[in-house]
């Protein structure tokens, strides 16, 4: 459903302990090497097993928060190394991402546990004047970011242009467009330097990246490399303010992500593949630009209702694109995406244009925390604009199917009637379930917002809120949650601060 989710795959920066950790034999040098795993991608189609229905699994998916995907970041070259091929026209598909929330005071990490099956969103933003006093690594590494900001299309193309020159074995694991990987390094490195000093969120965030980088190739290995071409990029372009001290407290912060990262992915080698072969057996052109693309994955493939994967097309190697599970876990173990085509999306257009019964696409590891809380009764106020009525469609089926009797108001907004492609499969859902009310807001006729239209209704103080949607109708939407009432902490969604526009 959701093109092209936030994707921030860099290592990004954090505060290490202050000067504790690192050790080991180097620069960058991971202290433990990941275990041996079952499987490394090697070429593609190396494992492409037979295709075949699986039944439904109880096993539950981890739900970790901001999905982020792609490898490292991207740039353009400077200076000494030449420049990066050519790439096609950028893009302007809308992403809808998830990045982590708010911070407070951080130790050194250490190997972090996996995160909980299930985790309400965070607060928003808080003032930095009411946080902690911060930490000296997160002072310094801050004041780097503020310094290299206005110029931050430097930073991170010289980045690049010295990862693929010193290690032009590196450059497989990219895109051969680079131009959809631009600005991630930067927006990485922001998203975790706001949240230096919050230990959980960080370590959430980070160990979800860690097991996304899988499917990529990405090994331990990798790492000092990126290390070193990071800290180059940014004492180039930071030489006003960069010394030792700086230095060192970049060096900390990136040893202690990159373990974080690193034993993650170790851990998740272990259980679960990098990435799952899908087979596209059905097709549905709702409207000429909205598709549903179900497919059937070769192996079982556990996630939760509410949840998100990326998935990559065939006629795009290595673009990975975010896409929500339209249904709850079926029995027969297929997969529906709601697939929106939007102007230059690489992969959403191949998919509503392109995909037929039979192509064979890839499927990276579930995501997202936006899950029902079945230890609950509370009920549910959903709010799904456009196609983020996918996930909020699962997260129905999931009451239902847990035989559970909460009330479910699910307020479905649209530009225009033709843009309301799911509403049939929603008042289905409606007449077989007397707890689900389904509302319509189309803004061309009632000229109201989606956000605006739920204060027409509840109160909703004892309802756990989702929202999905593109990124203002989540804003917007989360705003006006607050404004009635619901505590931070009872509404979900899949897109907190970093709501970008990602290329596809």
């Amino acid at each position: 459903m959701f093109e092209a989710r936030h994707t921030m795959d860099a290592p990004t920066t954090a505060s290490a302990d202050n000067g504790t950790s690192g050790g080991g034999g180097g620069w960058f040098t991971p202290h433990t090497q990941p275990e041996p795993g079952s499987e490394q991608e090697t070429t593609e189609g190396s494992r492409l097993a037979a295709l075949r229905p699986v039944g439904r699994t109880t096993q539950r998916a981890d739900t970790a928060t901001p999905a982020q995907d792609a490898p490292l970041p991207a740039p353009a070259p400077t200076p000494a190394p030449p420049p990066a091929p050519a790439a096609p026209p950028a893009s302007t598909e809308q992403a809808y991402p998830i990045t982590p929330p708010t911070s407070h005071a951080i130790p050194n990490p250490g190997p972090a546990e996996p995160p909980p099956p299930e985790q309400r969103v965070p607060p928003q933003r808080t003032n930095p004047a009411q946080a902690q006093q911060a930490s000296p690594d997160a002072i310094l590494i801050r004041r780097t970011m503020a310094e290299v900001a206005p110029v931050a299309d430097k930073v991170t193309s010289y980045f690049y242009a010295l990862l693929f020159v010193r290690h032009p074995d590196l450059r497989s694991l990219f895109p051969a467009a680079m131009d959809t990987q631009r600005d991630r390094l930067l927006k990485a490195l922001l998203t975790a330097a706001e949240h230096i000093d919050n230990t959980p969120v960080l370590v959430d965030y980070l160990q979800n990246l860690g097991r996304g980088h899988r499917k990529y190739g990405t090994r331990a290995e990798h790492y000092p490399a990126v290390g070193e071409c990071l800290i180059g990029a940014l004492s180039k372009y930071a030489e006003n303010i960069w010394d030792p001290e700086l230095e060192a407290a970049w060096v900390r912060a990136y040893t202690t992500i990159s373990q974080v990262m690193i034993d993650a992915a170790a851990r998740d080698e272990l259980r679960a593949p990098a990435w799952w072969y899908a087979e596209v057996v059905s097709h549905d052109l709702r409207t000429p630009d909205v598709a549903v693309v179900t497919v059937r994955p070769d192996q079982p493939y556990p996630f939760l209702a509410g949840q998100y994967t990326s998935l990559e097309t065939p006629w795009w190697p290595r673009i990975w694109r975010h896409y929500s599970f339209a249904s709850a876990p079926r029995s027969d173990g297929l997969l529906s995406f709601h697939v929106k085509a939007v102007p230059a999306g690489w992969v959403s257009n191949a998919l509503v244009h392109r995909a037929r019964p039979g192509d064979i696409l890839r499927l990276g590891p579930p995501a997202g925390s936006m899950t029902v809380d079945h230890t609950t009764d509370s009920g549910l106020l959903c709010l799904g604009g456009g196609t983020g009525i996918a996930p909020i469609k699962a997260l129905v089926e999931d009451v239902a199917e847990h035989g559970e009797r909460r009330p479910v108001e699910v307020f479905y907004g649209a530009r225009t009637d033709h843009d309301l492609y799911d509403i049939d499969t929603m008042l289905r859902l409606q007449q077989s379930h007397p707890w689900l009310s389904v509302r319509a807001v189309i803004d061309q006729l009632a000229r109201v917002q989606l956000p605006e239209a739920i204060r027409q209704y509840g109160p909703w103080n004892e309802y756990d809120a989702f929202v999905s949607g593109p990124p203002g109708m989540i804003r917007s939407g989360v705003d006006a949650l607050r404004d009635i009432g619901i505590p931070s902490n009872r509404i979900r969604h899949d897109s907190v601060e970093e709501l970008v526009v990602i290329g596809d």
